[in-house]
């Protein structure tokens, strides 16, 4: 039987491209105050962002519990003994934790399962599950799809541009001392993955010097397997920098993505971003 692959939402994978993968999206929460959404089921990005610039209330996020876990694992153990389930960085969530609680319970029934911390996030993750599935669909054991993962994670590099420190300081992801002039200045941050954590890649003074930053970016790339375009509330510049990747790379299609809440709600509006697959 053919591996199933599990992830949640923070992987920002459209659900067109999950249901044609054969993905299963476990939905992070959302909260403004007393009001609670599944991301990407009770809310959309546009209505996402929209609370996020207009509300009193900064919103927060949850891991999905173990029972929600535990309830996917078995549906999907229906139809397969072998899932492999691949979620945000650990060092900025606790869906893995969460993720790893549920597999315990499920495992019981006799299925096996491979949880899996992508390193990443958005679709630093999202590439990491696209890889896995279609590692499975090509008909690789559990183990040969989990090798196909650390694989990948390897070939990644990130570097997302945020229009403003203010979301993430909020949210508590980015001190203020990591960006002191940022209070002083109006300028833009750069920041990258590194070993699953999110750090400080430097600073521009306006917004077209960071894009310009990014497109430096992805040029250091020599040979490209992937990539993808992410953003927040501007889909225009993320279509100039996809138009930008296909002038340099032309047989790479980059996918474009819209940042969910998972991320959303710590970059704020106006982030952009790219991760690079390089060729091993």
């Amino acid at each position: 039987m053919t591996v199933k692959i599990i992830t949640d939402s923070g992987s920002d994978i459209t659900q067109e491209e999950a249901k044609k993968l054969g993905v299963t999206v476990v939905p992070v929460y959302l909260r403004f105050g007393d009001e609670v959404y599944r991301d990407g089921v009770d809310i959309d990005c546009d209505e996402f962002y929209h609370k996020l610039v207009t509300s009193p209330i900064h919103p927060s996020t949850a891991a999905p519990s173990p029972g929600d876990f535990v309830k996917v694992y078995e549906e999907a153990a229906q139809e397969t003994g072998e899932i492999v389930s691949i979620h945000i960085t650990s060092k900025h969530s606790a869906v893995c934790d969460a993720a790893l609680v549920g597999k315990e319970i499920a495992e019981k029934k006799g299925c096996r399962i491979e949880v899996v911390d992508s390193r990443g996030v958005t679709m630093w993750q999202g590439l990491v599950v696209i890889a896995a599935a279609k590692a499975a669909e090509a008909g690789y054991s559990l183990n040969q799809v989990v090798d196909r993962v650390r694989e990948t994670i390897n070939q990644l590099r990130a570097l997302a541009l945020l229009d403003t420190l203010r979301y993430a300081v909020k949210g508590g992801r980015l001190g203020k001392a990591l960006f002191p002039v940022e209070s002083l200045l109006n300028v833009k941050a750069l920041i990258t993955l590194r070993d699953g954590q999110i750090r400080p890649a430097g600073l521009a003074r306006t917004r077209s010097k960071g894009i310009d930053q990014l497109r430096k970016f992805i040029r250091s790339a020599l040979h490209v397997e992937d990539l993808a375009i992410v953003y927040s509330t501007t889909p225009g510049d993320a279509q100039t920098l996809a138009e930008y990747v296909g002038s340099l790379f032309p047989n790479i299609v980059p996918r474009t993505t819209r940042l969910g809440a998972a991320l959303g709600v710590h970059a704020g509006p106006g982030a952009l971003g790219a991760i690079l697959k390089e060729a091993k």
